[in-house]
């Protein structure tokens, strides 16, 4: 009698575990990410500055304290991104 079974499968051919990330770039993720949060700290007290005083933030400065907000929340991600990079 012949078998019309398939052919056992091939050796398991499973791709190599991805390539994860070292200790030092998580380091250097890490802290560029803190010092992107300066700006973001200045921008948040320039601002508060801004509006105490006169009660609303000046056309010359709020172009610079938004600046200051995006590279804060920036250094925000990378922080983030460090940090869940390194458990998946």
């Amino acid at each position: 009698m012949t078998s019309t079974d398939d052919p056992p499968p091939p050796p398991s051919l499973s791709l190599p575990p991805p390539n994860q990330r070292g200790g030092c770039l998580t380091a250097l993720m890490a802290g560029f990410g803190i010092i992107m949060l300066l700006p973001g700290l200045c921008a948040l007290l320039f601002g508060g500055i801004s509006v105490f005083d006169g009660g609303h933030i000046g056309s010359d400065i709020a172009p610079l304290v938004f600046l200051g907000l995006v590279v804060g929340l920036g250094g925000i991600a990378l922080i983030w991104a460090a940090i869940r990079g390194r458990r998946a």
